[in-house]
């Protein structure tokens, strides 16, 4: 699945070994990032994507644009899984269930603490991808739920806050040994969420504002 770029990303097309070498680059980041942490060195990063300090900064002046690039990237890839459940025509919960296991794999919490209070939440690209799946997600779910499958106190937060927790390997470690539990433990939640339900749940529904301001 490629990355589809937002549109305030857009620029004069590159030659196709320059976008090769972008996204190699793009790649390693977030596969180091999730492996090590946020202060995996850049050099680092440039070696396993297999180029030069100078390539590396010529396409990301800093850190911060890096990360940024690499948060649009898995926000973008989760959005086109997305669109890939919507575009099913059967059973709207299995659709809702393999959005979100393909959603899991994508280990976007492993990224958070990238974002340092430095860094700027509210640049245009983080917000153009951001807005973009949320509501894609809410059509995913929305349609679920008039379908009767989903209970209906669930909100995105909800089934994003699970699939990142569920997902999120401690940086540092052996993580992906645990990988073998994340889809495991990720349908054992997604049945929880089937309707009827078989409880009340104490709150309310979680949106991805109300995890923003917590």
């Amino acid at each position: 699945m490629r990355t589809a770029p937002s549109a305030r990303r857009a620029s004069p097309r590159p030659r196709a070994d320059a976008l090769r070498n972008r996204e190699r680059i793009i790649t390693a980041a977030r596969e180091m990032f999730v492996e090590h942490g946020p202060q995996v060195p850049l050099d680092e990063i440039a070696r396993r994507a297999g180029v030069g300090n100078a390539t590396l900064y010529r396409n990301f002046p800093d850190r911060d644009a890096l990360v940024r690039e690499v948060l649009c990237s898995v926000m973008d890839r989760t959005a086109e899984a997305a669109k890939c459940a919507l575009a099913e025509t059967g059973d709207a919960f299995a659709a809702l269930e393999r959005f979100a296991h393909a959603a899991a794999e994508e280990r976007i919490s492993a990224l958070c603490p990238m974002v340092s209070s430095t860094f700027d939440r509210n640049h245009p690209d983080l917000e153009a991808a951001r807005e973009r799946v949320e509501a894609l997600i809410a059509e995913v779910m929305d349609r679920a739920k008039a379908a009767g499958q989903l209970r209906t106190d669930v909100g995105v937060g909800d089934l994003m806050v699970a699939a990142a927790q569920l997902s999120r390997p401690p940086a540092g470690t052996a993580c992906f040994d645990a990988d073998r539990f994340v889809h495991r433990h990720l349908q054992l939640f997604l049945d929880g969420l089937r309707a009827p339900a078989r409880s009340v749940l104490p709150g309310t529904a979680v949106t991805m504002e109300d995890l923003r301001q917590s």
